[in-house]
Parts: C-alpha cells; sequence; structure tokens
C-alpha cells in the first residue's frame, strides 16, 4: 500500500509540474456559449469539456490541472517554511532553556494569541498580496506548533542517558542535536507536518474567499472553490470538482505521513 501512495502522490506532483502543458485548453480561454456546462455523463455535457465548464465558459480540467500547480507550489513552500521556523524555535528552547528559550517560549505564545487572520491581513495590506508574500504569510502560519510539540520532546529527549552519556564524552553541542535530539523527534514532525499541509490548502482558499489569495483570472484549487461558492445551487460542480482535488490530496499526504511516521520512527526500530 505504501507504494501505491507514493506512486499516487508522485503522479499528482507530475500533474502539478506539467499541468499548464497537458491541459487541454487556455485555463483563462473564455466562451460564454459554454458557459455551465456539467461534467460529461450529465445533460447538457460537452465531451470536449469532461469536467465542465465554470461561470465563465472556463474548462474546468484546464483550470484544475493550473490551480493543483500553484496550489502545490503554496501549500510546499509554505509548509516548508513552517516545518524550519518552528523546528528551529523548539529545539533551541528546549535544549538550551534559561532566558533565550523563556524569550522562544514568549514569542511562541504570542504568536497563537494573536488571530492569525489579522497578521495576514496586515502584512498583505503592507506588502500587496504577491506570491513571494503569500507563501511568506502562510509559511508562518503554523510554525508556533512545530515549536511547542518539538520543545517539549526536546525537554525530555535532552534528560535520557544517552544523551548524558554524549555530553559527558565531550560531544558539542551541534552533534548532540543533529545525532541524538533531532532524530528521535522527527517522527512527530512529520506527522504535524502531514495534518499542517491540507490545512494550509485551506488557508490559501480562506484568503482567496477574502480576495486577498491569488488574484484572478490566474487560478488555484482555493480560489476556484471561493469562485464557485455562489453556484452551489445551480451549478456545484464548479466547486466540487477542485474540492474533490484538495481532499485526495489531503487525505493522500495523511497517509504517505502515517506509513512515514511507522517507517522513521526510531523508537520501534
Amino acid at each position: 500500500m505504501p507504494r501505491i501512495y507514493i506512486a499516487a502522490f508522485a503522479l499528482i506532483l507530475v500533474a502539478a509540474i506539467a499541468g499548464p502543458a497537458i491541459a487541454p485548453f487556455d485555463p483563462n480561454a473564455q466562451t460564454l456559449l459554454a458557459r455551465l456546462r456539467p461534467p460529461v455523463g450529465f445533460d447538457r455535457a460537452m465531451a470536449i469539456h469532461p469536467l465542465g465548464t465554470d461561470e465563465l465558459g472556463r474548462d474546468l480540467l484546464s483550470r484544475t490541472l493550473s490551480g493543483l500547480q500553484l496550489t502545490m507550489l503554496i501549500a510546499l513552500a509554505g509548509s516548508f517554511i513552517s516545518l524550519v521556523v518552528g523546528v528551529a524555535f523548539g529545539t533551541v528552547a528546549g535544549y538550551f532553556r534559561g532566558r533565550l528559550g523563556m524569550f522562544l517560549v514568549a514569542v511562541v505564545d504570542v504568536q497563537m494569541a494573536v488571530p492569525f487572520t489579522l497578521i495576514a491581513l496586515l502584512v498583505i495590506a503592507t506588502l500587496g498580496n504577491s506570491l513571494p508574500v503569500l507563501i511568506s504569510v502562510i509559511g508562518i502560519s503554523g510554525w508556533e506548533v512545530y515549536a511547542r510539540l518539538v520543545r517539549a520532546q526536546v525537554l525530555s529527549i535532552s534528560h535520557q542517558p544517552f544523551v548524558e552519556a554524549a555530553r559527558a564524552a565531550g560531544a558539542s553541542h551541534s552533534r548532540i542535536l543533529f545525532r541524538h535530539v533531532i532524530p528521535n523527534v522527527f517522527s512527530p514532525i512529520i506527522v504535524i507536518w502531514t495534518m499542517t499541509f491540507s490545512a494550509l490548502i485551506l488557508l490559501e482558499s480562506s484568503l482567496s474567499f477574502l480576495g486577498l489569495g491569488v488574484q484572478p483570472p490566474t487560478a488555484t484549487l482555493g480560489s476556484m472553490v471561493g469562485s464557485g461558492r455562489d453556484y452551489l445551487a445551480t451549478a456545484p460542480w464548479v466547486a466540487v470538482v477542485p474540492s474533490l482535488v484538495i481532499m485526495f490530496i489531503s487525505l493522500l499526504v495523511l497517509l504517505i505521513g502515517d506509513w512515514l511516521r511507522d517507517a522513521l520512527d526510531v523508537k520501534l526500530k
């Protein structure tokens, strides 16, 4: 089964990378005479539009492939930034403790106390809603979860006998951290990453809903769901198609993360 999950995710990555090249139509091309056509199998469907069309007659298959590329870029880049920042904060706060650790914990508490939507609004209003700014905003949305988890794990592991033995043998702080501490917290980090990956996709959807995400006519899966909310009663496929893609990617990442947790957990070995 893990091979099937990995193969399916690899297929999604290939589709995301090659999306614009394999799309049957220009994702932004409008054909008003073909607007709100349902997917193949329903009345009024058109064979050249297998997933149907949206309110402007744009091919949903082409827009889904194009949106998949941008959504995966935003989610992967954002989750990587969040992971690196959170692990760095949590490791330093848990290992060195003292005033530095207390200060970092206070920063984490402030991040968790302030509604992130307000932070996103402030940053985007100040710096604009370009793609690098959007990735950075999404990247700082969940790092505090990593930080608190890693800090708790490091506090526990740093008092284990094998860490004390390495410290007594004269091992440097960097060797202790990268050789003994971080490998033992890698498994929960993978689990948190798989849980937050889909949340970042939904965050992009929320920002697009508020008009703060990627601006039209550029498509992301989140913006497609947002634009299709007004047609749920008359043309539900406009929102359902990208929603199903988001659900499939999220489920697949969770399954891969569950497998990696067991495969990489040094305690099980």
